[in-house]
């Protein structure tokens, strides 16, 4: 598994799917006891612990700022992830 195959999610994203899950259907229908699809091996699991966020102070422009806002909370969490992507884009450009 490498960091492509890692799916990262906003926190508005995981309540918005948490509301489409059936939660009464799985608990009714109790742990897999079918045959394992794949073998895991466990042996080569790390935890993998976020770094913290650090606190910084950014001027933007007002109607950049309104428009994160607008969507709602988590604003500050999405105008990271667009500047990781922008990041991460880069790298691969440069790659």
């Amino acid at each position: 598994m490498s960091e492509n195959d890692i799916k990262r999610y906003s926190m508005d994203e995981i309540l918005r799917m948490r509301g489409e899950t059936d939660l009464d259907k799985l608990r009714a229908q109790g742990d897999y006891e079918g045959e394992q699809e794949f073998e895991v091996d466990w042996s080569k699991a790390r935890l993998v612990i976020p770094e913290p966020k650090k606190p910084v102070s950014i001027r933007l422009d007002a109607d950049v700022l309104e428009f994160f806002k607008a969507q709602g909370k988590g604003y500050q969490t999405r105008i990271n992830a667009v500047l990781r992507a922008y990041m991460e884009a880069q790298k691969w450009r440069e790659g």
